[in-house]
């Protein structure tokens, strides 16, 4: 290159740092030209690649369209099955009717019939959730069959029986010791597997006197209704965990045994004393205390007395005749319960220890009414003594008024007396005067 062109390049180059201010040439615009012919086939690219895209889309939408239909299908099948549970819950009950549900659907109005809602110290009004109370229900329809209308009649009867003794009371209660020492018990006696069995002791022969013990018919049943509350307790039907089978043909564990002792009891004539208060506690137990008894032992029972027997067969049922079992011996009796014999009181055959140990209904010397009666006397008579003093002073009065007639009176004769007495005094004088004019005179 020459010096001129060397000058002229030099010329044109623009000075470092300025921007140069001379517009391209169209040798500079070709460049751009060529860079637009480049960008022309991706637009025809992008054109080409749209369809491809769409197409794509309608495939993802072609496969995901049956996916939501499934859903919906499945969100409807479940909507359904959910309704069909709720229609079942309205219509349809979830267990079947039974006796003892109906008897629990008429309960409340039991209760209230009753005004009372507790049965051998067990609460009724918490049925939903009680256990106890679930077999207190269950031990009225098993004694009337199933039946539920009698089944509730008789639990009425029972909880308005119950309003009016209040047994639960008469656990605590005192009683007499001259009336009842002696006469009952309850004792619990447990096998080789460990089962308890109760047992209710009435001992008769300790009667002191029929007249004293059964002459307040009212004042027994309470004693006897004291007791047979003692041996329900010790059932400890208040503590169950299970209630008993709808079938009365499976063993039922809350029950207890009871012994009646008539050693030197006369059977020979019916006291009407005990007549009355055994048919009053019959007929209450009867209403009161349903499928309780397991056994019923009539202990010490004279031979010649079989024809007792003979008759109940006459008027019990043949289930409840199976309960009653009379012995001419009280030492028999370890031979009918011989799981228990090592603690069955020796009295009655067994081990243990004597039937005075068993646990009694508390007992109370009362003073004798006799010493209440004198006392009573007594105070009579000191009413009386004063009331006398009181009509004793009104009368003082009369009494000095008749004195002062009466003083009146005497002086009245006294002064009529000393007139009299002084005229004859003076006759006399008169007398005695003349007397000796006559003498002399002769």
């Amino acid at each position: 290159m020459s010096a001129v062109e060397e000058k002229t390049v030099a010329a044109a180059a623009p000075a470092p740092g300025v921007e140069p201010t001379v517009e391209p040439t169209a040798a500079a615009a070709a460049p751009a030209a060529e860079a637009t012919k480049e960008e022309t086939p991706k637009v025809e690219a992008s054109k080409e690649e749209a369809p491809k895209a769409e197409a794509a889309k309608e495939e993802t939408t072609k496969e995901e369209a049956p996916k939501t239909e499934a859903a919906k299908e499945e969100a409807k099948e479940e909507t359904k099955k959910d309704e069909a549970k709720e229609e079942t819950k309205e219509v349809a009950p979830k267990k079947p009717e039974t006796a003892l549900s109906k008897l629990t659907a008429r309960l409340p109005e039991i209760l209230k019939k009753a005004e009372h809602t507790e049965m051998w110290g067990i609460e009724l009004k918490d049925i939903e959730t009680s256990i106890p109370a679930k077999i207190v229900l269950q031990k009225f329809l098993r004694a009337k069959g199933g039946d539920v209308d009698v089944a509730a009649k008789q639990l009425e009867d029972a909880l308005k029986w119950r309003k009016e003794l209040k047994p639960t009371e008469l656990v605590e209660r005192t009683f007499d010791a001259d009336t009842f020492e002696g006469l009952g018990y309850a004792t619990v006696h447990k096998n080789a597997a460990g089962q308890e069995t109760v047992i209710t002791w009435n001992i008769y022969g300790a009667v002191k006197s029929f007249k004293k013990t059964f002459g307040d018919v009212d004042e027994f049943v309470r004693w006897r209704t004291a007791l047979m509350e003692l041996g329900v307790q010790k059932l400890r039907i208040d503590a169950a965990t299970e209630p008993i089978s709808d079938d009365p043909s499976v063993a039922d564990p809350y029950k207890m045994v009871q012994v009646h002792d008539y050693l030197s009891v006369s059977f020979l004539r019916m006291d009407p004393h005990v007549k009355a208060a055994s048919k009053q506690t019959i007929d209450a137990f009867a209403t009161a205390y349903p499928e309780l008894l397991e056994h019923k032992y009539f202990v010490n029972v004279p031979t010649i007395m079989g024809w007792m027997y003979a008759a109940m067969k006459l008027f019990l049922a043949p289930a409840t005749l199976k309960k009653f079992h009379p012995m001419s011996s009280g030492t028999t009796l370890a031979a009918e319960l011989p799981q228990i014999k090592s603690s069955l009181p020796k009295e009655y055959g067994g081990e243990g220890p004597s039937v005075k140990e068993g646990e009694a209904i508390k007992l109370v010397k009362k003073e004798p009414e006799p010493a209440k009666k004198e006392e009573s006397k007594e105070e009579s008579k000191e009413e009386a003594k004063e009331e006398a003093k009181k009509e004793d002073v009104k009368e003082e009065p009369k009494k000095e008024e008749i004195k002062e007639d009466v003083k009146e009176e005497e002086t009245k004769k006294e002064e009529t007396k000393t007139e009299e007495s002084k005229k004859e005094e003076a006759k006399t004088e008169e007398s005695k005067k003349e007397e000796p004019t006559k003498d002399a005179a002769e």
